[in-house]
């Protein structure tokens, strides 16, 4: 499959969302140590995530990036650890979003969370085969 997944991390993502979408494209862009693997939430594999931990299965409106074995974040925590991961001038947005608090950064994330089907168009994300092996299931 996607090699050994207990040393990836996994985001998880709204699959029909486009925003979502075009954010999982910059992550595959930038991810150049190949440190990602992805999943969307209607996926089987992002429900028994999201089962196992007793978070919410009908609504997709939250990222979450998984280290098997490890951690889990949700919204701005997850980003900025995307960010921190990918390295770099990222590493120095990461720095500078751990500057606000969290119930704050949360805040922002959610504004945009609520609007996101607003933000984006509804085009399809067609991966090239390198990217295809790196979706769990979508």
């Amino acid at each position: 499959m996607q090699g050994d997944i207990q040393h990836k991390h996994i985001v998880f993502f709204d699959g029909e969302c486009g925003v979502c979408n075009f954010w999982v494209q910059w992550i595959l862009e930038k991810d150049k140590n190949d440190e990602f693997l992805f999943a969307s939430l209607q996926s089987d594999f992002g429900q028994k995530f999201l089962t196992e931990r007793g978070l919410e299965t009908k609504q997709f409106n939250t990222l979450y990036l998984w280290k098997p074995q490890q951690y889990y974040l949700i919204k701005s925590k997850a980003v900025l650890k995307i960010s921190d991961i990918l390295g770099g001038f990222y590493t120095i947005v990461s720095l500078l979003g751990k500057i606000f608090p969290t119930f704050f950064s949360n805040a922002i994330y959610d504004v945009v969370s609520k609007n996101r089907m607003k933000l984006s168009s509804r085009k399809c994300f067609l991966p090239d085969a390198h990217q295809k092996k790196k979706f769990i299931e979508v």
